[in-house]
């Protein structure tokens, strides 16, 4: 099982600019970290370059994608069918039960996230939860359809701790819980199904927390 620790940045040093996020998490020496587990190579062996860095000021989650891919496709709005696209995926278990949430988010910053304890039934956040997620992608806001060219491109995202909407969490600082990141495209002309932490299951499938690995906020 894999482990990353995420830095605890003050609240104030976060840039109101999401854009200059980048630069920040450079300047306090946070590392990019691959999504390069390719379970499923054998019938989807398209792996793109996909990596991410965390931190975190307490109250908020700050995550950096950064991918170098084939083609790009941002078709959904938000709460749509954001896994279509060039997607990044942050799975997580916040708490001691056995709820997870999946916080899915297209290149073109349009999201969905969802919780339950399966991949079935799975409750929907509100938009008025999905406008508390600050994001920004250095492709823009826009919708697009297939872009059949190489690009490289940048996501960031602040998820607060009440995107938790089932749970009551006020502070992450020296919490341990465990989680997954991923990469996926299912509409993309190579459709590609990558992970953080190894997923042992025939067929392409995220929604699988015993393979979550452990994300260590610090202090």
């Amino acid at each position: 099982m894999k482990k990353i620790s995420a830095k605890h940045i003050l609240s104030p040093k976060l840039p109101e600019q999401l854009q200059d996020v980048p630069a920040l998490l450079d300047a306090e020496g946070v590392a990019f970290t691959a999504i390069d587990t390719n379970n499923w190579a054998a019938g989807f062996p398209y792996t793109p370059k996909v990596e991410f860095r965390i931190a975190h000021t307490g109250q908020s989650i700050v995550l950096n994608y950064r991918v170098t891919e084939d083609s790009v496709r941002a078709v959904a709005a938000d709460d749509g069918n954001v896994w279509e696209d060039s997607c990044c995926e942050f799975f997580s278990v916040p708490a001691g039960d056995d709820l997870y949430y999946n916080i899915e988010c297209n290149c073109a910053g349009h999201m969905l996230i969802g919780c339950g304890p399966e991949r079935e039934n799975r409750e929907r956040a509100t938009q008025q939860v999905l406008d508390t997620v600050r994001r920004w992608s250095s492709l823009g806001c826009q919708p697009f359809k297939e872009k059949d060219a190489p690009a490289v491109w940048q996501l960031v995202l602040v998820v607060p701790v009440s995107a938790f909407y089932n749970h009551h969490i006020t502070d992450l600082s020296g919490k341990t819980i465990r989680a997954n990141f991923y990469k996926c495209g299912d509409k993309l002309r190579k459709v590609h199904f990558l992970s953080w932490n190894p997923i042992d299951v025939p067929s392409p499938d995220f929604h699988c927390p015993k393979f979550f690995g452990e994300v260590e906020f610090e202090r």
